[in-house]
């Protein structure tokens, strides 16, 4: 085990996104995200690597595009506006099943909003990014030890299963320090037969592409495309579960919201309420199972976030309606405070809603 250093959230993705083997990164500043970029930038002259400041956000995903359909593996970071932005090189990405990390430090909104933390960008991130039939793997850390162990697991999940995979984190995750450790084993480069890496006159020549005029064949790629997808949800759920074994109310929440709500969860414990937490790792896949077995058992959920309600719809899906889902929410990069959601889980112990 390596010795721990102490890093900003973003510092970490980017530190460990070199040690994944990633050596190209194209991006363009924006706060809360903008480390990230600093960083590359400082690094990747130092180590062979390609640094870019690209004009705009369309350009800096184009480039992930022309880099991934090479083989190699390369990042992007923005924060929410810089996301929409990217939207249209994000369906041409997964249109061509090309590998890449995409890193949204999510701000507050609509529109330009504010530079404080959110977590507004869900739906975008799990429902709609862009255009046409895809999904992305997205992941959200709740540590600066989870920033880094998500970037690696994100590479390898990207070129594991040909797509696009997103760290959904939030501006404090972003600008937060914490000890953290950045001892890994990486494993060896998947192979690529798809990529365009030059014939040598050995091979056919491949071609990368999104474009698909014949809608037979478009139809049999979309199909093709949901049974990888298929199989991403039934083998790849993370999710984490805290005092769950005989809770009678549930608090769900990702990101700082968790982290908020284990220092509630505490405290309702101290006061004799049977109270646990839920965490969802991976949003998509959105992991049901832990939900549907908490709803044989208590008799509230509360989802905990930093909006006016997204998750919780993702909840009230996994648990077939069967206990009351509420809303414990701040928005417009507002934070809920551990006292807040210990109102709600008090509520909840009282007879919640019913």
């Amino acid at each position: 085990m390596s010795d721990k250093v102490l890093m900003k959230g973003n510092e970490a993705i980017a530190e460990a996104a070199i040690i994944a083997g990633c050596r190209h990164y194209f991006g363009y500043p924006i706060t809360p995200q903008t480390e990230v970029a600093a960083y590359m930038a400082k690094k990747m002259p130092k180590i062979g690597g390609t640094f870019l400041q690209a004009e705009s956000e369309i350009a800096a995903i184009n480039m992930v595009y022309g880099v991934s359909s090479t083989g190699k593996r390369v990042m992007t970071s923005s924060s929410s506006p810089g996301i929409s932005l990217k939207g249209e090189g994000i369906s041409y990405l997964a249109g061509a099943d090309l590998p890449a990390l995409l890193i949204n430090v999510q701000r507050g909104g609509p529109g330009l909003g504010g530079i404080q933390p959110s977590q507004s960008d869900y739906f975008q991130a799990t429902k709609g990014t862009a255009h046409g039939d895809f999904h992305m793997i997205v992941l959200a850390p709740c540590s600066v030890q989870e920033m880094a162990d998500l970037t690696v697991k994100g590479f390898d999940l990207a070129d594991k299963y040909r797509m696009t995979t997103m760290i959904l984190a939030d501006g404090t995750m972003g600008q937060m320090m914490e000890p953290v450790s950045l001892d890994y084993e990486i494993a060896p480069p998947v192979e690529k037969p798809w990529a365009t890496t030059g014939t040598k006159m050995e091979r056919k020549h491949n071609i990368v592409n999104s474009l698909s005029l014949v809608p037979e064949e478009l139809e049999k790629l979309n199909f093709e495309r949901y049974e990888r997808y298929k199989k991403i949800e039934e083998t790849e759920c993370m999710y984490e579960e805290y005092m769950m074994e005989d809770a009678e109310i549930c608090v769900t929440a990702f990101g700082i919201a968790a982290r908020v709500s284990k220092n509630a969860i505490n405290e309702a414990r101290k006061q004799g309420i049977k109270v646990g937490l839920i965490r969802p790792i991976t949003l998509w896949p959105f992991p049901k199972a832990p939900y549907k077995a908490a709803a044989e058992k208590v008799k509230e959920v509360i989802s905990v976030e930093l909006n006016m309600g997204q998750m919780i719809e993702d909840v009230k899906l996994a648990t077939e309606c069967k206990v009351p889902v509420t809303l414990c929410n701040r928005a417009g990069g507002m934070i809920p405070s551990p006292e807040q959601v210990l109102e709600a889980i008090k509520k909840a112990a009282k007879g919640g809603t019913k």
